[in-house]
């Protein structure tokens, strides 16, 4: 399948997502892979993996990158050679990049109950408004949200638990707000998000 959705979030951004039906050979398909590119690939054990890795090189290319133009700082953190900023999403059978001219961070999750077992470990804040209601779905948009923030944000240490925190949030509105606490750093984060076919998505930019 090509390009599943694209979202124009401003003059500045956009959100490309792409739903992984292909197979690795077809993925492989004119992106012109570096060899790094391919290294990297070739290295991973599992299917989905490798093509979820190239579907980002898909849609880089559907952005109008080549696989070149892409390249990883010492902490992990995708750049676009361009000075553009990059963030980049992958989970089972969809993935996603986010390019502007800004800072920004995305993430995507399948919602699945497990999450309920592992939320002690992101969620401190977001206890007091969080109830039985919707609690699945909830909870994988603050996975999202924390994700995008620890994305954006790049630095070492900070935890989902401890310096995030996602304010109250109704579903159908589809945005919160979001707010890391590092240190001496206080910064402020607009976050939409939306759900398809079982998925979370969220994005977090910076509120000046």
């Amino acid at each position: 399948m090509p390009l599943y959705k694209t979202i124009a979030v401003n003059a500045n951004t956009t959100i490309r997502i792409w739903k992984i039906e292909e197979s690795y050979e077809k993925l492989l398909q004119n992106i012109n892979p570096t060899q790094r590119c391919l290294q990297r690939v070739h290295s991973m054990k599992s299917d989905i993996h490798r093509r979820g890795f190239l579907s980002v090189r898909q849609l880089l290319k559907e952005a109008g990158y080549e696989a070149e133009a892409l390249f990883y700082d010492e902490n992990g953190k995708p750049h676009l050679k361009d000075g553009k900023h990059i963030s980049i999403t992958h989970s089972f059978e969809f993935s996603a990049v986010i390019i502007s001219d800004f800072p920004v961070g995305i993430d995507i999750e399948k919602q699945r109950e497990k999450i309920t077992i592992i939320a002690d470990k992101f969620v401190d804040y977001e206890f007091s408004y969080l109830n039985d209601k919707e609690l699945v779905r909830k909870l994988t948009v603050i996975w999202c949200a924390k994700e995008s923030l620890y994305k954006v944000f790049a630095v070492r240490g900070m935890s989902f638990k401890d310096h995030t925190k996602v304010i109250p949030f109704v579903l159908e509105e589809g945005e919160t707000v979001a707010w890391i606490h590092y240190e001496e750093q206080v910064r402020k984060y607009r976050v939409p998000f939306l759900e398809f076919e079982g998925f979370s998505c969220a994005y977090a930019l910076r509120e000046l």
